[in-house]
């Protein structure tokens, strides 16, 4: 419940702050903080990182 409540609020601020100081790098800061998530998740997982990561990839839906 929290994670999505922080993705939020930087998603919120930088989109007033690219707007406000005319910088449309700061647009890219929502979606990097949603990789580092992503990453910091597999991370959590108590399996080797590189087994995690294809495990994610190889699951069929």
């Amino acid at each position: 419940m929290v994670i999505p409540i922080i993705l939020a609020l930087i998603t919120i601020l930088s989109v007033v702050m690219a707007l406000k100081k005319k910088r449309p790098v700061l647009f890219v800061l929502p979606i990097a903080s949603i990789i580092v998530i992503a990453v910091v998740k597999i991370v959590m997982v108590p399996l080797p990182f590189w087994e995690t990561v294809q495990f994610i990839f190889n699951l069929r839906g």
